[in-house]
């Protein structure tokens, strides 16, 4: 049962880290174009990159979380 559990840590931990790092990675590059696009607009220039880049991490966070909760669940009733 304790193997069970760390693994099962191990995969969130690793799903959620994996979605942070590709949430704020995409958060930051949308915030670049907006800034390059030809025609910029008013939410481009008042939204500040590093709090979009925070609201990327934190989604890619809950998102990497739910995958391995959603995989972790989907092997379980496989077994």
């Amino acid at each position: 049962m304790v193997r069970k559990t760390r693994r099962l840590l191990l995969l969130v931990v690793s799903c959620s880290i994996t979605g942070v790092i590709l949430g704020g990675t995409a958060a930051w590059a949308e915030s670049n174009l907006c800034l390059e696009d030809s025609k910029i607009t008013s939410e481009c220039l008042t939204q500040d990159p590093i709090q979009k880049t925070i609201q990327g991490m934190s989604a890619g966070l809950l998102a990497g979380a739910g995958a391995a909760c959603g995989a972790a669940w989907q092997l379980r009733h496989e077994d």
